[in-house]
């Protein structure tokens, strides 16, 4: 099943995933093929879950800190920081325009 363009870009923006050569799309398709396999299982009468741990209690451990005030040196690593934080990038890759996809995915 082919994968349409619009759902490509949706998808590249949402993950930060480049899926311009033939290797991502094939991927892609490969993963949506497998989680298609989902809509065969028979799901009548069962309730839905909030958890697979439904019917146990989760296990907490206390949490002890063992160091701390070390922010001044966890930002010496930073390349980029506003206040007290982190700056990140908006993406990790160079999202290419619509038109441009429409015409790789042709020959895929």
């Amino acid at each position: 099943q082919k994968v349409s363009v619009e759902v490509l870009d949706h998808l590249e923006q949402l993950a930060l995933v480049d899926f311009r050569d033939a290797e991502g799309v094939e991927r892609l398709q490969k993963a949506v093929q497998f989680a298609d396999q989902l809509h065969e299982v028979n799901t009548d009468g069962v309730e839905p879950m909030d958890s697979v741990l439904e019917d146990r209690c989760l296990y907490l451990r206390e949490d002890d800190v063992t160091e701390g005030n070390c922010t001044k040196e966890l930002l010496e690593n930073a390349k980029e920081k506003v206040e007290e934080y982190f700056v990140a990038p908006p993406g990790n890759i160079p999202l290419p325009k619509l038109g441009e996809r429409e015409t790789f995915l042709q020959g895929s």
